[in-house]
């Protein structure tokens, strides 16, 4: 067992729970950090040996890269450091990208992917409600509002465009809040540092997708991860989808339980 510990690289990571069956990693979404998997984590890892970890650039994993910004080589090296085999990768929006990503270049170490709410390198066009979310952060970190960009963040991806934030769990808006500030934070002088890209892009390899895949979107979610969830069913050959149409682009942390349902539900069947 393993808590809040580092690798080689400085990726930053916790594990739990009982060996014997294949691991479970947690993938976080681009305005989160491994913290948001809080609310899942004592049930799961009561179950399951689960690793979570922080991506370069956002919670505890701090430190600027080598070269090139690539969340796959942080995964593929952190895998590789726990002597972890096939497992199976949940990932929420950004992290969802990392997880096809990484499906696609590394499929023998992949068992099976859930995708909530799949964004990142999965988002295959700027939709007008993207453009619009773009144009608002935009003009709060170039005024060095960090905050200001955080509530952006929160107002678009927690409560979503169709949604009052009034009826939205405060304590999900203020948690993620707090880990969108973080990373805008830790990566303000980043600005030089080049970002891998998969080539081809891994939007034009669905096809390729061989592992089984469960596809969750929220029905309150941006039209981008629409239209992203919709392109990985109609393209990935081994796939289904669920919409929850009462959350936005948080599925797990709105619903926990019923995530923590979905995804036993998912590794049962995969595994079965």
């Amino acid at each position: 067992m393993t808590a809040t510990a580092f690798t080689s690289g400085g990726i930053a990571y916790d594990r739990t729970g009982p060996t014997g069956r294949r691991p479970v990693v947690l993938l976080h979404a681009g305005i989160a950090d491994r913290r948001m998997w809080d609310p899942l984590w004592p049930k799961l890892t009561a179950q399951r040996d689960v690793v979570r970890l922080d991506l370069r650039g956002f919670g505890e994993s701090v430190g600027r890269p080598d070269g090139e910004l690539s969340p796959v080589d942080d995964l593929r090296g952190l895998l590789s450091e726990l002597d972890l085999g096939a497992c199976h990768l949940v990932g929420a929006s950004f992290g969802a990208g990392v997880a096809v990503e990484f499906a696609l270049t590394d499929p023998d170490r992949v068992t099976s992917l859930l995708l909530s709410a799949p964004g990142g390198s999965l988002i295959a066009q700027v939709t007008p409600e993207l453009e619009m979310f773009i144009a608002a952060e935009a003009a709060a970190l170039d005024k060095g509002d960090v905050e200001q960009a955080a509530d952006v963040n929160v107002r678009w991806w927690v409560d979503g465009p169709h949604r009052d934030e009034r009826t939205v769990d405060s304590t999900v808006r203020d948690a993620v809040r707090q880990m969108q500030q973080r990373a805008f934070e830790l990566t303000a002088d980043w600005d030089d540092v080049d970002e891998a890209e998969l080539d081809p892009p891994a939007v034009d390899r669905l096809a390729d997708l061989r592992v089984p895949t469960l596809v969750l979107t929220g029905g309150l979610d941006l039209d981008a991860i629409g239209d992203a969830a919709h392109r990985i069913l109609d393209e990935a050959p081994n796939v289904r989808g669920v919409t929850w149409p009462d959350v936005a682009h948080l599925p797990s942390m709105e619903r926990p339980d019923d995530f923590y349902t979905l995804l036993t539900d998912w590794l049962q069947e995969v595994e079965g």
